[in-house]
């Protein structure tokens, strides 16, 4: 298949995924809303860090999910479809297995630290145990379903996700309104009816995937090789999606019992806004995945260069250009989106989406390192580095300082974890750190300044309200579209666009 049909694969494909996730953007914002009002600040904040027990657990489960979908990428880019059939079994019964682990660590050192630990009102104990539980549930399911989640994603079949978001979003929406009539405690509630939306929603895509991909047949059987194979390579990769879980929930936990559970409300609203934003690189980046790896396995080296360089940069414009207006305008924003603003969510907002920034320029590095299969290195020098997010925000908090420093923390050890992961990539697929600053940091820091000023101006000038959020939006689009033509794009690149531009034009004569 020639280069410009899998450009053209991504492209479709990111499209189809762009669709999906404005569409369950709009509902899950709409919802979140919702929910903050039904349940309240405190309530909020007890479902967010109670969950986040479970999810503490997930560095096993992330570890296999991103095995998955490196193994079935790799036989896909091979043509080797019987071994592509044996690898999705294989996961399958790992996956099990990982979900049989989990209930097991959530059931007793889970408990545990819940009942010693958590900063949580007596009176609220009881529904938060069965927020736990239910949690419990609804997270062993996904850990069951990611090898036909990632089946698809090997496969590019992203209109499947588009489709079903449809049901997705339809579910959410059912569930805010039941919320809201039935006599119930809603924090139990809203945890019950997330356990039944992801009951559905796996069986859908389960379904899916059996009926349309011949791999998805499950067949258990024993080849020590392969699992060992699948155990190693996820087994340095635990210790990376450990390092992940600490920064994340092992952080929320932190200021849970350091402030309470109002901070982690204020946390989640803001991790809130972040997922809404970084969806829009996910998916592009979750297109361009197979390619990177399936250009590895075939040996096309130059090819997989080219998309880890342009994808990093893309990944920032298409990132900053949806941050850049929610930035200078945070505070309105979400008074406007939620009413209740709890205390730091304007501040963790603005912090949180300047780390994801940095992030953004990651994900195409990592990917390239999980196509080459040598992540032992990558693994102990990145996942040690950025696992220090835990012990470092706590030696801050224990010293008396503010929950915003754990941000700024893991904002530190994002940029440091970026040169890193050039330096050992330079080693492993002889990428160029030079062309890398040359091609992607430098000019994502030219656009960054250029695009900023006027909209930062006018920011600062008009008077706050409505109008100036229209206006700060607008300018901010319009700056960003032409910086980054301008400056982020090369000489070819703008040449292609001038080219599908004439095209849309002639085509409408």
């Amino acid at each position: 298949m020639s280069r410009s049909q899998d450009n053209l694969r991504i492209v479709r494909n990111t499209l189809l995924l762009y669709f999906r996730t404005l569409f369950l953007m709009i509902v899950t914002l709409y919802a979140s809303r919702i929910v903050l009002n039904v349940l309240g600040v405190e309530d909020f904040g007890i479902h967010n860090v109670v969950g986040g027990i479970v999810i503490l657990f997930a560095f096993f489960n992330s570890a296999m999910s991103s095995t998955t979908q490196r193994f079935l990428s790799f036989e896909l880019g091979k043509g080797d479809f019987e071994r592509q059939q044996r690898v999705f079994s294989a996961t399958v019964t790992i996956h099990i297995l990982v979900a049989i682990g989990v209930l097991i660590l959530c059931e007793t050192v889970g408990l545990w630290f819940f009942y010693n630990y958590l900063n949580i009102p007596a009176e609220r104990m009881d529904a938060a145990f069965w927020v736990y539980q239910f949690s419990m549930a609804t997270f062993l399911i996904k850990i069951i379903q990611v090898p036909y989640n990632a089946s698809i994603i090997a496969n590019e079949k992203m209109g499947i996700y588009a489709y079903i978001s449809i049901v997705e979003a339809s579910l959410i929406l059912l569930s805010v309104f039941m919320l809201t009539l039935i006599e119930f405690d809603k924090l139990i509630l809203y945890s019950v009816l997330l356990f039944f939306l992801a009951i559905i929603i796996a069986t859908v895509y389960r379904i899916y995937c059996v009926q349309k991909l011949r791999s998805c047949s499950y067949t258990y059987f024993w080849d020590r090789a392969l699992y060992t194979e699948l155990i190693n390579f996820s087994g340095w990769s635990l210790l990376g999606n450990l390092s992940f879980a600490a920064k994340g929930q092992g952080v929320n936990i932190l200021l849970n019992i350091f402030f309470g559970p109002a901070i982690n409300a204020a946390r989640a609203i803001a991790y809130q806004v972040q997922s809404a934003v970084q969806s829009f690189v996910t998916n592009f980046q979750l297109a361009v995945k197979p390619q990177i790896i399936k250009s590895y396995a075939s040996g096309d080296t130059e090819n997989m260069t080219n998309l880890v360089l342009k994808s990093a940069r893309f990944s920032f414009f298409l990132l900053f250009f949806l941050s850049l207006p929610i930035l200078l305008e945070t505070e309105y924003i979400l008074r406007l989106w939620l009413r209740i603003v709890p205390d730091y969510a304007v501040l963790f907002t603005i912090l949180i989406i300047i780390n994801t920034l940095i992030d953004s320029f990651s994900g195409p590095l990592m990917i390239s390192v999980q196509a080459t299969g040598r992540i032992k290195r990558y693994q102990i020098i990145v996942g040690g580095l950025l696992l220090l997010n835990l012990p470092v925000a706590y030696i801050f908090l224990k010293l008396g300082f503010s929950p915003e420093v754990t941000i700024y923390v893991s904002i530190v050890l994002s940029t440091i974890a970026l040169g890193l992961r050039l330096w050992i990539l330079q080693s492993l697929i002889a990428i160029s750190i030079a062309r890398f600053f040359r091609e992607v940091l430098w000019r994502a820091l030219a656009v960054t300044v250029i695009s900023s000023l006027l909209p930062w101006y006018l920011s600062c000038v008009l008077e706050a309200g409505f109008i100036r959020v229209l206006i700060v939006a607008l300018v901010s689009v319009v700056m960003v579209t032409f910086s980054v033509y301008l400056i982020g794009l090369n000489t070819g690149e703008r040449s292609i666009v001038i080219q599908k531009v004439r095209t849309v034009f002639n085509k409408k004569k």
